[in-house]
């Protein structure tokens, strides 16, 4: 019985999401963007979240030109979908409204060769892909045992030797790109301006200033500061309530 109140209401929530959705995309389609806003926002306070809910989402604030929240709802798109490419150029226009111009340090070598693999895709799809190859080695396994020709055979049992290295790799990348995701701390200035600090504490030197739109990392938390790094690995202490973490 309980089972059945729980689907129940979960098949509620989800009919009820589906229609303030649709309501939200009425007001975008007739320019009504604060209304979009109001109806996508109510749907993430019950605990919902899409892909689709967030870019809409940042598409209206973006046309409100309230760049931070933009820019924060094109990221969390990103974190469920991150090869869309309809929210990687909407994202570049939103940061090309910002004011602070952060140079990115590129990884080189062996380490850039490495990142670049592992971020082709997401690290559950890097899952999906080494149980793929699984599936295949079996099949490979199956066509060597059954084959009744030498060079059936063998290709067969080169297949059987190289897929292990590819499903050792698809772990190993999965495993490489879900450490990150849950390690690194992503977050967006959402302060108009704001001193970053040397230190945690009101009246310590300024380090830098950022305004709005920023995205940043958070390395540690003291009190009601948060020590952030830049993507040109600069450090330095912001008060809490500046900024907004994605995740």
């Amino acid at each position: 019985m309980k089972n059945c109140i729980y689907i129940f209401l979960l098949l509620t929530q989800t009919f009820w999401a589906q229609s303030v959705f649709d309501k939200g995309n009425e007001h975008y389609r007739k320019g009504n963007y604060q209304e979009a806003i109001n109806a996508y926002e109510s749907i993430i306070k019950g605990k919902k979240e899409s892909c689709d809910l967030y870019f809409n989402l940042a598409n209206s604030y973006y046309k409100l030109n309230q760049i931070a929240p933009a820019i924060y709802y094109y990221e969390k798109a990103l974190l469920i979908s991150p090869n869309d490419k309809d929210i990687q150029n909407n994202l570049k226009f939103a940061k090309n409204s910002t004011i602070d111009d952060i140079k990115t340090v590129e990884k080189v070598g062996f380490e850039r060769a490495l990142r670049n693999f592992t971020e082709l895709v997401h690290y559950n799809t890097w899952g999906y892909i080494s149980v793929a190859l699984a599936v295949l080695f079996l099949l490979f396994f199956i066509g060597y045992y059954f084959s009744q020709t030498s060079l059936v055979k063998r290709i067969f049992f080169l297949g059987m030797f190289v897929i292990p290295f590819l499903i050792i790799a698809a772990i190993g990348a999965a495993i490489f790109e879900k450490n990150l995701y849950e390690t690194e701390r992503p977050a967006i200035v959402f302060a108009e301006v704001i001193s970053v600090k040397n230190e945690p504490r009101e009246n310590a030197t300024d380090a830098f200033i950022l305004h709005e739109g920023t995205k940043v990392f958070v390395l540690e938390t003291v009190e009601n500061w948060k020590k952030i790094q830049l993507t040109d690995e600069t450090e330095g202490w912001i008060l809490s309530e500046a900024i907004k973490e994605l995740k």
